[in-house]
């Protein structure tokens, strides 16, 4: 198929600039925005390069370390490991448990003590966001692996410490950080097929394309495109990192973050309106 190019002149950048940092400021908060055509390398970045707390989003590092293991032999997707709810802190080693009321997930917590296999605890941890399959993959797979992996693909300052609502490491600040910037460069390997090779990341698409919550990046795009992408909430947090897919088979990188909201309703409507603004340049060459 041959694809549609996007023409950009500086005035239609600037333009846009302009009118996605109107839609940011009318909102009280910190954001920051990384936009890259995947078929043009047309590019928009606002405060690509500040540190967010990962929230959720860590959760697609985890992901490709997976694969990047199960490709190495390590184990295989298909092998099933025990659900545990027992965990151990980075700062001291002593034992925590996950809170179900804090989890978007409780399905996992219906197994602890049976065996499920580690495909399924990536799929639960993705479209689900479960936080209990998380903190399982990243004793089997190992934080500073996840990180290390990361570096390789050129995402040089996210830092993935450790699994969720390890309190004592939350205390001290040792809390998983990224950048827009580096969740693009993740996004963009996902999408080149360069995330351990083009079959791992042909399925994390499609792992992807499953996101159950769809209240940002896709929330105002018109039927037919499609959104492989992971979100990520905290309080006063709230993200949205993906692979825009049109109708034409043209892609784009998409990563919007937030802090110090005051209102989360409020930072995922203005976040939303910043993606239908992106994609109208992209699909009107507005």
């Amino acid at each position: 198929m041959a694809f549609i190019p996007m023409m950009s002149t500086g005035q239609d950048l600037g333009n846009l600039r302009s009118d996605v940092r109107a839609l940011l400021d009318s909102v009280p908060g910190t954001f920051a925005v990384a936009f890259i055509s995947a078929n043009t390398g047309v590019e928009l970045m606002l405060n690509e390069k500040e540190m967010f707390h990962a929230a959720s989003t860590m959760k697609t590092p985890v992901m490709i370390e997976v694969f990047k293991q199960a490709q190495e032999g390590k184990f295989s997707l298909d092998d099933s490991v025990v659900v545990k709810n027992e965990f151990r802190s980075i700062v001291d080693g002593s034992a925590y448990e996950l809170d179900l009321s804090q989890d978007s997930d409780d399905s996992m917590y219906k197994r602890v003590g049976s065996k499920a296999s580690i495909r399924e605890l990536v799929f639960q941890m993705i479209t689900v966001s479960s936080n209990l399959a998380t903190n399982i993959l990243i004793g089997l797979v190992d934080a500073r692996n996840v990180t290390a992996t990361m570096r390789s693909l050129g995402a040089h300052d996210i830092e993935i410490l450790r699994g969720v609502e390890d309190g004592k490491a939350f205390e001290k600040g040792l809390n998983n950080r990224t950048s827009a910037m580096d969740l693009a460069v993740i996004m963009t390997a996902i999408s080149n097929g360069k995330a351990v090779n083009p079959t791992a990341s042909a399925a994390m698409t499609e792992i992807l394309l499953a996101q159950k919550f769809s209240d940002i990046i896709p929330a105002l795009l018109p039927g037919g495109s499609r959104v492989a992408h992971k979100t990520g909430s905290i309080t006063g947090v709230e993200h949205d990192s993906g692979i825009v897919i049109l109708p034409d088979g043209r892609r784009y990188i998409l990563v919007l973050l937030s802090k110090n909201l005051k209102s989360a309703e409020a930072g995922k409507a203005a976040l939303a309106r910043v993606s239908k603004r992106l994609f109208d340049f992209v699909t009107e060459g507005k």
